[in-house]
């Protein structure tokens, strides 16, 4: 198959990640505001965003790098927070299979919103796949990059209330959720992610209730694809 010219594969995976830099943008910025108010300034938001690059993380690793948590609470919580991401990773093993030397970055940067993006496993006609995903990944790592660091630097000269600041990252799952829904014809693995975490969330409470509905989750599409092979 004969691919398009590198920039136009770059100009296509620039489009798709528009709607999430929207989104990462205005959340970078809360992070980055947020993470200055409790006095960490520009290296720690930059490093935390290259490194890290998890929204609901990044903002609990305020709280725990302000707390002086131990080491273990740390690694247990930044285990439960991220937990989702290996379900995320199972249903993408086929499509980034083959991805060479784009894989391991890949991996690392498939967060919640790039996921809703390149599940599907649709690529633009003319693009090469794994290019083409690399690229949609790390457009939307730099925009969640570019917002921590534009919100720490703001930080410092424009006075800002960070109450209720933390409900962006809820704002955006939201939005995500809603943009798959509208864009799939296929709901049953959405309507199978709402009854179980709201059934985990009542029986085991807002505290603990991420670790169970994710599991429930994973046992009800393991079912539905073994009934569709």
């Amino acid at each position: 198959m004969q691919y398009k010219s590198r920039p136009e594969q770059i100009r296509k995976a620039f489009i798709t990640s528009v709607p999430v830099m929207a989104g990462y943008v205005i959340l970078g910025i809360g992070f980055g505001i947020l993470l200055a108010e409790k006095g960490y300034g520009l290296p720690w938001a930059f490093a935390m965003s290259v490194f890290i690059y998890a929204g609901s993380l990044q903002y609990a690793g305020v709280s725990m790098i302000d707390g002086g948590v131990s080491l273990i609470t740390a690694a247990l919580t930044s285990l439960m927070i991220n937990a989702r991401h290996l379900f995320y990773s199972i249903s993408m093993i086929d499509k980034y299979k083959g991805s060479g030397r784009y894989k391991p970055y890949l991996i690392f940067a498939l967060t919640d919103e790039t996921y809703s993006l390149l599940s599907d496993g649709s690529v633009p006609e003319g693009c090469e796949p794994a290019f083409y995903r690399f690229m949609v990944s790390l457009f939307n790592h730099c925009w969640w990059i570019s917002g921590s660091v534009l919100g720490s630097l703001m930080s410092s000269s424009l006075p800002f209330s960070t109450k209720g600041i933390e409900f962006s990252m809820t704002a955006l799952f939201v939005s995500a959720f809603a943009e798959q829904w509208y864009t799939s014809k296929e709901h049953t693995a959405a309507l199978c992610g709402l009854v179980c975490s709201v059934i985990s969330l009542l029986v085991f409470g807002p505290a603990d209730f991420l670790i169970p509905s994710m599991a429930a989750i994973m046992v009800c599409l393991i079912i539905l694809r073994r009934r569709r092979i």
